[in-house]
This record gives C-alpha cells, sequence and structure tokens, in this order.
C-alpha cells in the first residue's frame, strides 16, 4: 500500500477529485494548507498599504491506495492539475506499512 499525498492549487480541486472518482478512488482527504517552493510569494496592496503574502494558500489531498492504483492515481493528478504555471504543485508517494479500520477492525487492503 502506497499514501500519495498532492499540493496543487485550490481552483484545480473539483478537476482532480473529478478525475480521481472517473478511475475508482473512493476515498481522499482534503486539507487547506499554505506554503510556497519556486513560486514564492507576492506583494498585495490594502488601505494604501504594501505588504508581502509570503505564503499561497494550497489544497493537500491525502489518498491510500493499493500498490497497483498508484500510477493510474498519479496520471490522473497531474493531467488533470496542469496548468502550465509555476506552483501547479507536487506529488509524494510513500510506503504504508499498515491501514486499521477503527469500526470494523479490517486490516490492510481491506481496510482501504
Amino acid at each position: 500500500m502506497k499514501k500519495l499525498e498532492a499540493i496543487i492549487k485550490p481552483f484545480k480541486l473539483d478537476d482532480v477529485r473529478q478525475a480521481l472518482s472517473d478511475i475508482g478512488v473512493t476515498g481522499l482527504t482534503v486539507t487547506e494548507v499554505k506554503g510556497f517552493g519556486r513560486q514564492k510569494g507576492h506583494t498585495e496592496l490594502y488601505r494604501g498599504a504594501e505588504y508581502v503574502v509570503d505564503f499561497l494558500p494550497k489544497i493537500k489531498l491525502e489518498i491510500v491506495l493499493a500498490d497497483e492504483a498508484v500510477d493510474a492515481c498519479i496520471e490522473a493528478i497531474t493531467q488533470s492539475a496542469h496548468t502550465g504555471r509555476i506552483g501547479d504543485g507536487k506529488i509524494f508517494v510513500s510506503p504504508l506499512e499498515r491501514v486499521i479500520r477503527i469500526r470494523t477492525g479490517e486490516q490492510g487492503e481491506a481496510a482501504i
């Protein structure tokens, strides 16, 4: 099993969710986060004063998958989140040792 974490632009969330649903992904966790990479921050004007916004709003998706579903999931996210501009995001894939469904006690892929 693997855990995918994807950081994407907020306005791409609906497109990514639909693409994941189309390939059979049945569950994911969505978190509003802030951060920066190469995109850095930007300057904004508020009530006549300039200030720097260091951290930009992003969406973090967390998805737990069977090993054989990882490549399709990565493809779906990259195609649906792509704008061609800096700040499109990143995908991180990590091995997952154990998954337990609290309600039933199921473990492993049966718990996904």
